[in-house]
């Protein structure tokens, strides 16, 4: 098992900046990649940036490109999303998502653990 604390959201004016921390204990060495995910209001949860835990190869959502950065330290077993530039469309609870195995790393079914998420929240 892998368990995912969520950190860093909060209320932010447009324009601003978060940076999303995941914290991540239990069987860290089977992660084979990690995710972050984002869900609005009324809507399905969404693929915002992923990256593979011992290779990089960061890939962004086409609505987070050149605004948002994921990164994670080994060391710690943390994952991170700065997010700058925000818009408030970006308004949502975002999830932590870890997988075990290689695959369409946009999908969220094939992430094996889920935080509990945290509010992101931007005002116009």
């Amino acid at each position: 098992q892998v368990q995912l604390v969520e950190s860093g959201g909060g209320l932010v004016q447009a324009g601003g900046s978060l940076r999303l921390s995941c914290a991540a204990s239990g069987r860290t060495f089977s992660k084979y990649g990690m995710g972050w995910f984002r869900q609005a209001p009324g809507k399905e949860r969404e693929f915002a940036a992923s990256i593979i835990w011992n290779g990089g190869m960061p890939v962004y959502a086409d609505s987070v490109k050149g605004r948002f950065t994921i990164s994670r330290d080994r060391a710690e077993n943390t994952l991170y999303l700065q997010m700058n530039t925000l818009k408030p469309e970006d308004t949502a609870v975002y999830y932590c998502a870890a997988r075990t195995t290689r695959g369409t790393v946009k999908d969220p079914t094939g992430y094996d653990y889920w935080g509990q998420g945290t509010q992101v929240t931007v005002s116009s």
